[in-house]
């Protein structure tokens, strides 16, 4: 939002993946313009895990011109222990990172340039998935709870979700779609893949992800839109969407919750 004034910004949201932090959090973005002191602000203290990023998006009321900012940061410490491999599993895949996005409506195309489309958003607990994935913050540190068929359970339900997504445009070719999945682990991605019988590169700017930074719980699929739309441009496609109209982003984390969002790109020339 260079040149834009910050005063327009109705919601300041600063959410927490995985630590604690003192209440102050909040309050650090301010020093970008007085005008934040205004904006009200909140902190998520509660740990939700990788879906967490999509849920204020999810409640950005249509009717509210103006957008909010959305930051989502991850930090995990916990010494490996080898009577512990659920946590050693945690050390290998997650890392750390931060995130910031903007959510509005009705853009002002003088000012503002959209990335992405947020059309519609549900959220479902997997069935026969309580305690598959969770985690404790103890004096020792964060200790993680995985269930050994994490992969399973998530694919053979995500057919499902993108089913219910996708029936009211029709659309039923995942392959014809871009794909923004939260990279909780390869064998994850691996066994969508079969399930949906997916091309390798639906899954490219996810894998980057990845295998750049590592689980970043939220965070990541934030990552993930920014390797989409800089690789779209790069590679001379014509949205933001690897040249696709429609996409659909998946959130996963503790519950088994699944966040599924459909997503619509944009022009690159717009951009």
């Amino acid at each position: 939002v260079q040149n834009h004034p910050p005063h327009l910004l109705q919601h300041l949201r600063s959410g927490l993946a995985r630590r604690r932090l003192p209440p102050d959090k909040d309050a650090r973005p301010a020093p970008v313009s007085e005008a934040f002191h205004d904006v009200p602000a909140g902190l998520l203290r509660r740990r939700h895990g990788a879906p967490s990023g999509q849920g204020p998006g999810r409640e950005q009321r249509r009717s509210t011109r103006a957008g909010g900012l959305l930051g989502e940061h991850g930090h995990d410490f916990h010494g490996p222990d080898e009577s512990h491999l659920d946590s050693l599993v945690g050390q290998v895949l997650f890392g750390d990172g931060a995130a910031a996005v903007i959510v509005g409506a009705d853009p002002d195309e003088s000012t503002e340039r959209p990335l992405f489309q947020l059309v519609s958003a549900s959220q479902t607990i997997l069935p026969e998935s309580e305690g598959a994935i969770g985690g404790q913050l103890l004096e020792a540190g964060l200790t993680f709870h995985l269930r050994k068929n994490v992969p399973i359970l998530i694919s053979k339900n995500i057919e499902r979700a993108l089913e219910d997504a996708f029936k009211p445009l029709g659309i039923h070719d995942w392959n014809s779609i871009f794909w923004v999945t939260h990279p909780g682990g390869p064998a994850i991605l691996s066994m969508i893949e079969a399930k949906v019988k997916l091309n390798k590169e639906r899954m490219r700017a996810t894998r980057h992800v990845l295998s750049e930074y590592g689980n970043m719980s939220s965070a990541c699929l934030f990552f993930v839109l920014d390797e989409m739309r800089r690789r779209s441009s790069e590679d001379g496609h014509a949205t933001t969407g690897e040249g696709m109209d429609w996409g659909v982003l998946f959130g996963f984390g503790p519950g088994l919750t699944v966040e599924t969002i459909v997503l619509h790109s944009v022009p690159i020339a717009s951009l």
